[in-house]
């Protein structure tokens, strides 16, 4: 996925075909995010920006990690939600069988659930960066700090629903819990990227 065009991709989000779907978009959507961030804190490098040069530095590392780790997680999920369907596939003709493939339908759950769960740690990253650059980063480019909060946004609320749809088939309490927690963090994250958004639409229209 991280070598194809973006006009392939798409092409491939459109058909008809289990994966990627929702849940590679939503970690695209927090690879921009935090693509964006980086692009804002190169923005604010030299002698105006002398008293912050440690946190743009910080900043500027860490959200290429966090992009390369959301383009894993793009990867990931198309794989693991590719894993469910070819479970769902499996032959039930015999009660051997049909407890096979039962089981094979659990675990590709708990994988399936797993990349949104990081997807919104990911998410939960940038909309923090995107608060510390917010009043520190180049006022020229302060309409990307929104957009990669909003992006942010956009990655945290849709991995949310994708936890959610495979709530059902997790059996292991302890990782639903787990994941319960995850997606229980959303509308906060939600909240501060509209706070972020406030504030940038609010000095734009000053």
């Amino acid at each position: 996925m991280r070598d194809e065009k973006i006009s392939d991709f798409l092409h491939r989000l459109a058909d008809r075909v289990p994966a990627p779907g929702g849940g590679a978009s939503a970690a695209l959507h927090a690879a921009q995010a935090a693509a964006l961030l980086g692009m804002v804190a190169r923005y604010s490098t030299g002698a105006a920006y002398a008293a912050h040069e440690r946190d743009i530095a910080t900043i500027i590392a860490e959200t290429d990690t966090l992009r390369a780790a959301a383009l894993r997680l793009a990867e990931d999920d198309a794989a693991a939600f590719t894993a469910v369907t070819d479970a769902y596939k499996l032959p039930k003709d015999t009660d051997e069988a049909k407890a096979a493939r039962s089981a094979a339908i659990a675990e590709a759950l708990v994988g399936a659930a797993r990349p949104p769960a990081e997807v919104i740690a990911v998410a939960q990253a940038a909309i923090g960066f995107a608060e510390r650059l917010l009043p520190i980063g180049n006022r020229n480019v302060v309409t990307d700090v929104a957009a990669a909060a909003e992006a942010a946004r956009a990655a945290a609320t849709t991995a949310r629903v994708n936890i959610e749809i495979n709530l059902g088939g997790v059996r292991d309490d302890a990782f639903r819990a787990e994941l319960t927690a995850e997606a229980a963090k959303v509308d906060d994250l939600a909240a501060r990227a509209e706070q972020v958004t406030a504030a940038v639409r609010a000095e734009i229209a000053k």
